[in-house]
């Protein structure tokens, strides 16, 4: 046997169709039903039951129990961002199961992945945090002076952030744009800090509206990099 990460499992349990609706539901970062999923997937309740837990015993999905019902939300960030790569991936070589829409355009400008923001509007943030200076590196980024002066100018405090075990800042790859957004424990926070404010709204599955106030804080926040002459 082969040493190393046993990719082939984990390949096989997203390759099947039916789990793969059922995690991508997820991505909206909403705790689903099995009943739910089941739809997502276009199965019956029991192949779900038995779909999910594969996937649960494969540490992919986490479930919880509130009264009598059972949601699944993904197991975490990690997960997500592996999905969100496969999709682009998927997206680049013309993997697409269906023509693009109004709904895909609402998609491609801001959606959720799993609990940050992505789309053009996330990489747009990056870019701009990239130009200005607030963020420095590559593959691990950091936190400058100005990168802090403007999250913190949105309201978003940083310190329980810095202080927790989740990385504060990752690029994630954006699927429509193929190019990175932000991930970690900041681009959750400034997903909940926009949403908190009624700066953004969720839409239908995964989709986001950015509100004219609310890209009017973002623009301030974030301004568009400069255009070479």
């Amino acid at each position: 046997m082969k040493e190393g990460p046993d990719i082939a499992r984990y390949a096989a349990l997203i390759g099947d169709p039916a789990r793969a609706n059922m995690l991508t539901a997820l991505m909206a970062g909403r705790a689903l039903t099995a009943t739910e999923l089941a739809h997502e997937a276009g199965v019956t309740p029991q192949t779900a039951s038995a779909h999910l837990a594969r996937l649960e015993e494969a540490g992919m999905l986490r479930r919880e129990r509130q009264g009598r019902s059972r949601y699944f939300t993904l197991a975490g960030p990690d997960v997500a961002a592996a999905l969100e790569a496969l999709m682009g991936l998927a997206a680049g070589r013309g993997g697409l199961r269906t023509r693009p829409g109004p709904r895909d355009a609402a998609l491609r400008r801001a959606r959720t992945c799993y609990d940050h923001l992505a789309g053009e509007a996330a990489v747009s943030i990056l870019d701009s945090l990239r130009a200005g200076g607030g963020v420095a590196g590559e593959a691990e980024l950091r936190l400058t002076e100005p990168g802090r002066a403007a999250f913190t100018a949105l309201g978003i405090d940083l310190a329980p952030l810095e202080a927790g075990r989740r990385p504060l800042l990752r690029p994630c790859l954006d699927w429509s744009e193929r190019r990175a957004h932000l991930g970690g424990a900041l681009g959750a926070a400034l997903l909940s800090r926009l949403l908190a404010l009624g700066l953004a709204r969720r839409g239908e599955g995964r989709a986001v509206t950015i509100t004219p106030e609310g890209a009017r804080r973002l623009g301030e926040a974030f301004p568009p990099p400069a255009r070479a002459a």
